[in-house]
């Protein structure tokens, strides 16, 4: 970037092993079995320029063009797919995540408007313990209080400190119970009010570290979030608990998960299975989603609120621009429609005007036209009458 580039390219070196049969491995060098992670590791804020990754047998097609000294041309495009005319996001966090807290607490109307039209799913980010090595040879749980199932599913210290304040268990437990809420609540319809009320009601009034993990307190925003907390504990409980050394179904399904899309950075925002690159903002997510639909099905709210500079107001209000503005217009509106009644009013009543002359010439001329021979009749009669007056002088 500092000396000019519009982009890098990467060439992987290694072939996948899925693709053995049309990538040729250099000497010495095995498969890798997944692809390598394209990830910002917190020291890219600066970089601006487009980074892609190429597999090994479409690079070396390329290399071979470089080194026979040929020029090569490539085009760099992105966009989110669009399949269909619903979307699917999700979101990866934890608990204790502090860089999504204002995302999730503004989200839930734009949620609640894009209704059935787009899926969201939230994905609670935890370790394998077993593989983070929390699990020793005789089964004994080596990370303390970062674990819970002794040593299976496992959460960072919040506070760096093991002997006070939040524990990694408890970060774990806290996974478990919102994934529990979204089984009940946001499964079915993707949209999941309720998930987005409790994570709101819980940030207001148990994320401290005295809170965190107290019972009271954690019922108490369920039942502000109109969540059935009995229907919740035996979810938890359900799936395999966390105290004893067995494995708990909904936190096994979050390992598999997260190790197919390749997370490691927290928070990361997936919009049909595509990472969403830059902060993770109320308007950002938004625009996303409203561009991954199929041409011609985005929802209305999309079409009224992309392109608004305030998009959550206009989600709230349902319309883009201020309610004084919409007044103003509404009364211009009015005014104009009073104008243009008036000139028809006023076009008709000229009309009608014109005609009634009309007919009031044609009326004057008829009775005009009926007198004049009576007095024809009468300068007639008083003429003979004249001249018998004379002969009878």
């Amino acid at each position: 970037q500092r000396v000019g580039a519009a982009g890098v390219m990467i060439a992987d070196n290694t072939c996948l092993c899925s693709f053995q049969d049309v990538c040729h491995p250099d000497p010495g060098h095995d498969c890798e079995i997944r692809e390598p992670i394209m990830a910002d590791d917190g020291s890219g804020s600066d970089i601006s320029i487009p980074s892609f990754l190429m597999f090994k047998q479409d690079a070396d097609l390329v290399k071979a063009e470089l080194m026979a000294n040929h020029v090569v041309r490539m085009e760099m495009q992105w966009s989110l797919p669009a399949p269909d005319d619903r979307v699917e996001y999700e979101l990866w966090t934890t608990p204790t995540d502090t860089i999504s807290k204002d995302f999730q607490r503004e989200f839930k109307e734009a949620a609640v408007a894009l209704g059935d039209r787009a899926y969201f799913t939230p994905q609670m980010y935890i370790y394998d313990g077993l593989r983070s090595g929390c699990v020793s040879l005789d089964g004994e749980n080596e990370c303390y209080n970062l674990c819970t199932n002794n040593g299976r599913y496992c959460a960072t210290d919040p506070d760096n400190d093991l002997d006070r304040g939040i524990s990694g268990a408890d970060v774990v437990r806290e996974s478990l119970r919102r994934m529990c809420i979204w089984q009940h609540y946001g499964a079915v319809n993707g949209v999941g009010a309720e998930w987005w009320d409790y994570v709101n009601e819980f940030m207001y009034r148990c994320d401290t570290e005295e809170f965190f993990s107290n019972n009271q307190c954690i019922k108490d925003a369920m039942i502000h979030a109109n969540i059935d907390d009995v229907k919740i504990d035996q979810c938890m409980s359900d799936s395999g608990g966390l105290e004893e050394d067995e494995e708990n179904a909904l936190l096994e399904v979050q390992l598999t998960a997260k190790d197919k899309s390749g997370v490691v950075i927290l928070p990361a925002m997936y919009v049909n299975r595509v990472s969403i690159r830059g902060s993770l903002e109320f308007p950002t997510v938004f625009k996303a989603i409203c561009s991954g639909y199929f041409t011609g099905t985005a929802p209305d709210v999309c079409a009224t609120c992309d392109t608004c500079p305030d998009i959550k107001s206009c989600i709230s209000n349902g319309y883009c621009g201020s309610k004084k503005l919409q007044e103003s217009v509404s009364t211009m509106n009015m005014i104009y429609a009073l104008a243009g009644l008036s000139t028809v009013f006023c076009l008709f009543s000229f009309i009608q005007h014109r005609r009634y002359e009309r007919q009031m010439q044609a009326q004057v001329k008829g009775i005009i036209a009926e007198y004049m021979p009576l007095d024809q009749n009468q300068m007639q009669n008083t003429a003979v009458s004249d001249e018998d007056d004379i002969e009878f002088t």
